[in-house]
């Protein structure tokens, strides 16, 4: 069930964002820089708190786990009535509300609770929503994965997966048939569309990996932002780019929707597989209720719904732990001298 419209304005204006009505597509992405910027001064750093990590001042990480700890003190456990469940903003926010309502309704019965799906327009708007607490469980694409843990207090704890548990997608290189770019190599001089700064296969995997090929970004070819996958995508398409590093889950879904034909395109490179999209509990809620939330996603059956349609190849949740999982991704990171604070968060 999505937000009605009251409650959608309600939350709108809490985080900065505009509503989304059905059927309208957010365009780009908005930064909510007034409300981000106040993130390390919303509340005083644990004196005894052992470590951190790169965790925010406001999160403590005593047992090492690379995520936030759950709050000492049980009365500052959260167990809403209602749970807003975020996915992270790839295509139109409208087509998701759909696919997602039946886990959902799943969630709903596990729970207990009254569960709605708030669909948001950027990265850095859901991650502000769940460290304010206004968004308890969440999707996060995986290059903002880290930013959401380190800034919102996110914990990590499931991945669509198949049916062996296996899970991830590569990056692939695509560009036009005709456009003469049949190698790495070829690339140079070119002008090639990333998606945004945090994205992982879409800007940071490149600016990682490429340079091992001999192929440097913004030095060996032009990076033109384009704002998502599906508009690198498109853009390569219809021309205005000559090249783009996509996720492949993105493209394959496109083509799916027949939103453009693999026969005028080809792949120049792809990559090793990187995790998906996370599945997340703010680090604060009632332990009791963070079980059932578990259980509802462990015990959904993707397969026959619009969910399992949607993401082909996948069948069930598979559990996964920030610090073993996001591990590559961290060091694709690293390695383009990103760190987790909120001047880094855009897109």
């Amino acid at each position: 069930m999505m937000l009605d419209s009251s409650f959608r304005s309600l939350v709108a204006t809490l985080s900065g964002m505009a509503p989304v009505t059905p059927g309208r597509r957010r365009s780009g992405s908005l930064l909510t820089a007034a409300l981000l910027a106040t993130l390390p001064f919303t509340a005083q750093a644990a004196d005894d708190c052992p470590q951190r990590g790169d965790l925010a001042p406001i999160y403590c990480d005593a047992n090492g786990d690379m995520v936030a700890d759950a709050p000492s003190d049980p009365g500052e456990y959260l167990d809403p009535d209602t749970l807003i469940f975020a996915y992270t903003p790839v295509e139109d926010p409208a087509i998701y509300a759909d696919i997602w309502e039946p886990f959902i309704e799943h969630m709903r019965e596990v729970t207990g609770k009254d569960v709605r799906f708030y669909a948001v327009q950027s990265n850095a708007a859901e991650i502000e929503a769940m460290r304010s607490n206004r968004i308890h469980v969440a999707g996060f694409s995986t290059g903002p994965t880290p930013f959401a843990v380190n800034l919102a207090g996110a914990v990590p704890f499931a991945i669509m997966g198949s049916e062996d548990g296996e899970f991830g997608y590569t990056l692939q290189l695509y560009t036009r048939k005709d456009s003469g770019i049949d190698s790495m190599e070829d690339l140079a001089g070119k002008r090639v569309a990333h998606t945004s700064p945090t994205s992982n296969s879409g800007n940071l995997a490149p600016r990682a990996l490429f340079p091992k090929m001999g192929i440097v970004p913004d030095e060996d070819y032009e990076v033109v932002y384009s704002g998502s996958h599906d508009q690198s995508m498109l853009g390569v398409v219809a021309g205005d780019y000559d090249a783009a590093p996509v996720a492949s889950e993105v493209v394959d879904r496109m083509a799916e929707r027949g939103l453009y034909d693999p026969e005028e395109v080809k792949i120049v490179y792809e990559s090793k597989p990187f995790p998906t999209t996370s599945y997340t509990y703010a680090h604060n809620l009632k332990p009791e209720l963070i079980d059932k939330i578990k259980e509802a996603f462990f015990t959904f059956d993707m397969q026959g719904t619009e969910l399992g349609d949607e993401f082909e190849g996948v069948t069930k949740f598979v559990p996964v732990t920030y610090k073993n999982d996001w591990e590559v991704i961290r060091d694709i990171q690293e390695a383009n001298g990103v760190t987790y604070t909120t001047d880094n968060l855009e897109g």
